[in-house]
């Protein structure tokens, strides 16, 4: 082998030896979003020789430790611990990068270089289950997550695998346990539940005509209700109109049986006066003698003059009695016939 030969092999040597040595001395590290997380250094031990160590970040430097001291530049985002430990507080997805971490000796000798990569992952959400026995199917799903895989498992077999939704459709009857499971490398969450589906005898038009049924026996009823009542209150009025009228009705015939009392009793001064009986008697020695006829007696006369008054005033009609009902009667002294002169001498 010429002297190139072994120049060149001893090159490449070298370098595949320098490649494989930075890889395995990086490290990757998942965390988790809005978590903390801790960059720990393997196989290193704080003691008295060493002098400084910093952290760097895109080959920037954010936090140090030299002489005793630490002196950190974002407090609120990074914090530095004497065993050399980073802490990154509530990772967000910027903090994505290359981390590496120097440390020196008091003499100002390299003991320690490292280098992480970090990765921020979003946790997986609980999974959301749901089913219709209708179509008999089911749906597993989940809405938050980076890089996840769902699983879903029926009485423990698994029967689908997907990322972020799972559709299941059985023939038969599938009631029993279904467990969902979403998982990724910063979290896992799991949900299950138990599936009660009917029997084929209650389909959907089934429950559809139960229903209907139900909502047209609700309607009768509210019309029957409401007929009754307005029945009762047409029986109520009638009622109290044919009671209202009966009082009518006897009130008016009081009324008429007072009223026509007292119309029979002679009022004074309402018959014509008879003239011959207006003008006194002559005395009985001047009173001409009619041959042949006796004069009657005085009661009789009286009693003549009596009718004579009931014949010749009329009796009030219907119409006006109701009308003359209205108000109290007004009361009426009592008269004492008048009798004739000559009647109380021969008595």
């Amino acid at each position: 082998m010429s002297f190139a030969c072994k120049v060149l092999a001893s090159f490449l040597l070298i370098f595949f030896s320098s490649i494989k040595g930075t890889a395995l001395t990086h490290i990757t590290i998942l965390g988790a979003l809005d978590h903390d997380i801790d960059l720990n250094i393997p196989s290193f031990q704080m003691n008295d020789a060493i002098e400084h160590i910093q952290w760097n970040k895109n080959e920037m430097r954010i936090v140090q430790y030299q002489h005793g001291k630490i002196h950190d530049g974002q407090k609120e985002t990074y914090q530095l611990f004497l065993n050399g430990t980073l802490k990154i507080k509530r990772l967000n997805r910027s903090d994505t990068g290359t981390y590496k971490v120097i440390v020196y000796d008091k003499d100002g000798k390299n003991v320690l270089e490292e280098t992480f990569i970090l990765r921020v992952l979003e946790k997986v959400s609980t999974p959301v289950i749901s089913w219709n026995c209708i179509n008999k199917t089911l749906t597993c799903e989940v809405t938050r997550g980076t890089d996840l895989k769902l699983r879903l498992y029926y009485n423990g077999r698994s029967v689908g695998e997907g990322q972020k939704v799972i559709t299941h459709k059985w023939n038969a009857n599938s009631n029993g346990s279904f467990t969902c499971t979403a998982n990724n490398d910063v979290g896992e969450e799991t949900k299950t539940a138990v599936i009660e589906c009917p029997g084929k005898g209650l389909d959907i038009i089934l429950i559809l005509s139960i229903c209907g049924g139900g909502l047209m026996f609700l309607i009768f009823v509210a019309l029957l209700i409401v007929y009754i009542s307005k029945r009762k209150k047409q029986l109520r009025r009638r009622s109290g109109f044919f009671v209202a009228d009966e009082e009518l009705e006897v009130r008016a015939h009081r009324k008429i049986s007072e009223e026509g009392g007292r119309k029979l009793q002679p009022v004074p001064g309402s018959a014509p006066q008879n003239p011959a009986a207006s003008q006194p008697p002559p005395p009985p020695s001047h009173r001409p003698q009619v041959p042949g006829h006796r004069p009657p007696p005085s009661g009789h006369r009286v009693q003549q003059q009596h009718k004579n008054q009931k014949q010749r005033r009329p009796l009030p009609s219907p119409g006006t009695q109701v009308h003359q009902q209205k108000g109290p009667p007004l009361p009426r002294p009592r008269v004492q016939p008048k009798f004739p002169r000559g009647a109380t001498e021969n008595s």
